[in-house]
């Protein structure tokens, strides 16, 4: 069973731009499309934007009871392996 979580955004040009991302067999695959676009871009690695916005949604579905929260560890566990963090600098200034 696979696993398929879809949101859109604007690009800063204001192009809209749709990413999907999806778990089959433990491995997520994020691709991505422009409105103008007819094809599908895939990313391998996954864009780190795309991975953070990935965990914020999977976060929220959790709170809702829509994802499972090994999900949300795994993307946590991609965005750390590559350097990054999926919390908002505001965040990180108050923990000082």
């Amino acid at each position: 069973m696979h696993n398929k979580h879809v949101w859109t955004e604007r690009t800063p040009e204001g192009e809209k731009r749709e990413v999907r991302a999806v778990k089959f067999g433990n491995v997520w695959r994020v691709q991505s499309k422009l409105a103008s676009a007819e094809a599908w871009t895939y990313h391998e690695p996954a864009l780190m934007e795309d991975l953070v916005e990935l965990r914020d949604l999977l976060f929220r579905k959790y709170q809702r009871r829509r994802a499972a929260y090994e999900d949300v560890t795994a993307i946590e566990k991609m965005i750390t392996s590559r350097g990054g963090s999926w919390q908002k600098e505001e965040d990180e200034e108050s923990g000082d």
